[in-house]
């Protein structure tokens, strides 16, 4: 048969919040077991900082520009196939249980389902009131019905009524439960956490309360883009607080919340891999944990994600275990991006992959390359400013190029960063300015625009020469 495929998915964590990835401040137990067992991919890039058109290159392989979703808002073409529609048509029993963001979701409404092939969708967008479709909100009111209408801080409920819990209770339900046992099966889980607002039951933020953690990377946004500056004095283009209006007791307790969110979902992800083993499943199933994008989390004076490009934002974990093919404590350093985890689902059920993206499991079975670049793009994405910022960030080798589009794409300056990554992690000093990094900043901008020419959609067939 088939293997099994299980998508765990979180919603804003940065690639650092992993003690896999090196991170001694934050306890995630279960998913650094899972990365012992499996493949951790130290460089894993999304194609843009926020949530829809970073999903959608999910589910469809495929770079923002190619598939159309460009911001938070709107709607994916129904034109582009979903992964799991190829999966259900080849036999698999596909469900799916949390956020899934391909549409409009704001004020509360209902979002417009695909021709996904989710025998199974438990759909909740989020934790808060909103939508009488959302699954979430309608086991919770019939566990606790006094919460109805009440005036319930949703993020800090306790760990049996958290959105959380929910998530992993109807992943397990699958798992043991309602799948179609004589089928392989695709399951995604899609936690909502480690998402702002920063709450998390009271037994997981006091395990970091009393703790001293590390302070936000500072940085001098002089030298940067004007929109950080901007941000930085109000997130969401003036529809959230900047972290200039935090107080440092006020950024430790975000950081606090924010890992104790992540700790949360990591003991969740445990249940949830202890179901797997209890079902005999965990040897025949691809398991694959990821988040669609970062959380600045004050550093570079900025809290959250939008118009901003610093790994904090872009990177984020990728572990994937296969106990038969992929073998058990493997790291690798390659550039990879979200775009590739389609192609990789779809090749390892034994279909022909679709979009634009790779198979990742020869990275992590044998000595090989990739393809040694990464592309994330931001169209006035997030929360919209009333001038566009339109962003591309390239990531080749040890550099990091972000052009910040001007005229004709907006009425903004054309401006950018350029980082080496090597002599600068941090990504502190921007040398796009540098008459001294001159050559090596055309060089990269001449290769981005071969890769925009490359990662075109020409999936149209040509039936003829004319």
């Amino acid at each position: 048969m088939p293997p099994n495929v299980l998508l765990v998915c979180t919603d804003q964590q940065r690639f650092s919040a992993l003690g896999a990835y090196g991170n001694d401040e934050i306890e995630t137990p279960n998913l650094d077991r899972l990365a012992d067992q499996g493949v951790l991919f130290e460089n894993c890039y999304v194609q843009n900082p926020v949530c829809a058109p970073s999903r959608a290159s999910l589910m469809t392989g495929r770079y923002v520009h190619a598939h159309g979703l460009w911001a938070n808002g709107v709607g994916l073409p129904d034109h582009e196939r979903l992964f799991s529609k190829d999966l259900a048509e080849a036999g698999y029993d596909c469900g799916l249980v949390g956020k899934f963001h391909l549409n409009a979701c704001f004020g509360g409404r209902s979002e417009k389902r695909h021709d996904d092939g989710f025998r199974v969708f438990r759909w909740a967008h989020d934790p808060y009131p909103g939508s009488s479709e959302n699954e979430y909100h309608c086991w919770l009111y019939t566990l606790r019905p006094e919460l109805a209408g009440a005036e319930v801080d949703y993020d800090t409920l306790p760990t049996e009524v958290h959105y959380s819990r929910w998530i992993g209770d109807q992943t397990i339900d699958f798992l043991t439960r309602s799948r179609d046992r004589d089928k392989p099966f695709l399951f995604i889980a899609n936690f909502f956490d480690p998402h702002h607002g920063f709450g998390a039951p009271e037994e997981y933020v006091r395990r970091y309360r009393e703790k001293t953690l590390s302070r936000p990377i500072p940085d001098d946004l002089a030298g940067k883009p004007p929109i950080q500056s901007d941000a930085s004095q109000s997130s969401y283009a003036g529809h959230a607080r900047g972290y200039t209006s935090y107080t440092p007791e006020e950024l430790q307790d975000v950081k606090a919340a924010y890992y104790a969110m992540v700790t949360l979902v990591d003991d969740e992800v445990g249940r949830i891999l202890d179901a797997l083993d209890a079902e005999g499943l965990s040897e025949n199933t691809l398991v694959v944990f990821t988040s669609d994008h970062g959380e600045m989390l004050g550093d570079h004076e900025l809290m959250l994600k939008g118009p901003m490009m610093y790994e904090q934002a872009v990177r984020v974990p990728l572990i994937v275990r296969w106990p038969s093919v992929v073998p058990a404590g493997t790291r690798c350093d390659e550039l990879v991006q979200w775009i590739d985890l389609s192609s990789t689902i779809l090749t390892a059920a034994g279909l022909e992959p679709r979009g634009q993206g790779q198979d990742l499991l020869p990275l992590a079975t044998k000595p090989t390359r990739g393809r040694g670049w990464a592309l994330s793009e931001y169209r006035n994405s997030g929360h919209p400013y009333t001038r566009a910022v339109h962003l591309t960030m390239l990531r080749r080798d040890h550099w990091k190029l972000v052009v910040q589009h001007g005229s004709p794409a907006t009425t903004r300056d054309h401006t950018g960063e350029l980082y080496n990554l090597t002599a600068d992690p941090a990504e502190q000093h921007n040398l796009w300015d540098d008459p001294l990094h001159r050559e090596i900043r055309t060089e990269l901008q001449e290769f981005l625009l071969d890769v925009l020419v490359a990662t075109e959609d020409r999936s149209q067939d040509r039936v003829a020469d004319w």
